[in-house]
């Protein structure tokens, strides 16, 4: 079944259709007809998610979720936080991102880096709203990865209990342990259970 991803990303989109599986084909905003950004005017995950997933609701009239994902970290007093992809400026560059990130922590050991990656989900269906959430602990490597997995941040993140980052992974890999697949599992029961 078709279901309406709130998102515009192609990676995050790929991700959601690996994590979903089979059963469920994830179609983006822009291929029905809304391209650009989705507004994201809150000061939290969740208000930026349930904004995003209400935002093409209304559009469509048609069941959809959005997440909204945050990197905290801990050195950094929780950001970039909501902040997260436009962290080094609007135009919402992911190199310069990291790169700033690796410019504050600079000089802080390994073990002062801690970090996490939390994810929230909002569901519409039929007009209701559910929210899904889910966290990655780890901390922030003390240089860019040479890996080329994954996306945003995944060069920097070194997920709790490994000594690589997310980027030097596999998808597959990614999916089981991260936030966005901790979330999305969610979504993919609660959906399954309300059809089967």
């Amino acid at each position: 079944m078709d279901i309406l991803f709130a998102s515009n990303n192609p990676h995050k989109l790929e991700e959601a259709q690996a994590i979903l599986g089979p059963s469920f084909h994830v179609v983006s905003p822009a291929s029905k007809g809304l391209p650009g950004d989705l507004p994201e005017t809150h000061d939290t995950l969740r208000g930026n998610s349930v904004e995003k997933a209400g935002a093409v609701w209304n559009f469509f009239q048609q069941d959809c979720f959005a997440d909204d994902t945050g990197l905290e970290i801990d050195a950094l007093g929780g950001a970039p936080g909501v902040h997260t992809a436009r962290y080094a400026g609007e135009d919402k560059d992911p190199a310069a991102n990291r790169r700033k990130v690796l410019r504050e922590l600079e000089g802080l050991p390994f073990e002062a880096r801690s970090a996490r990656f939390r994810c929230v989900v909002a569901l519409v269906e039929g007009g209701e709203l559910t929210v899904f959430e889910g966290t990655c602990e780890g901390h922030i490597a003390l240089a860019e990865s040479e890996g080329v997995q994954g996306f945003g941040y995944d060069s920097i993140f070194v997920p709790e209990g490994l000594d690589v980052t997310l980027a030097e992974i596999s998808i597959e890999e990614k999916n089981a342990l991260s936030h966005r697949g901790k979330a999305m599992r969610q979504l993919q029961c609660h959906l399954q259970g309300n059809r089967g």
